[in-house]
């Protein structure tokens, strides 16, 4: 009887264990997902303020920025 109770607690410990780190992948790869997503959208935002940045300079070379003629 202490052979069998002994077993099924064994198979009950591999299949927790088992499950558990299923669990902590997916958890894992959904964080390495989220992740990625974010680095995309920073580098997103970053051209698209580069881009703004750089047409702002060119129109103040150019002068044909208003913004900045108000002020002087």
């Amino acid at each position: 009887m202490k052979r069998i109770f002994l077993k099924a607690m064994i198979v009950v410990f591999v299949f927790s264990i088992y499950s558990c780190r299923e669990t902590t992948q997916e958890k894992t790869e959904d964080a390495l997902e989220s992740i990625g997503e974010d680095i995309e959208n920073g580098a997103e935002n970053a051209g698209e303020a580069i881009k703004e940045g750089a047409d702002e300079l060119n129109d103040e070379i150019q002068g044909n920025d208003d913004v900045m003629d108000d002020d002087a």
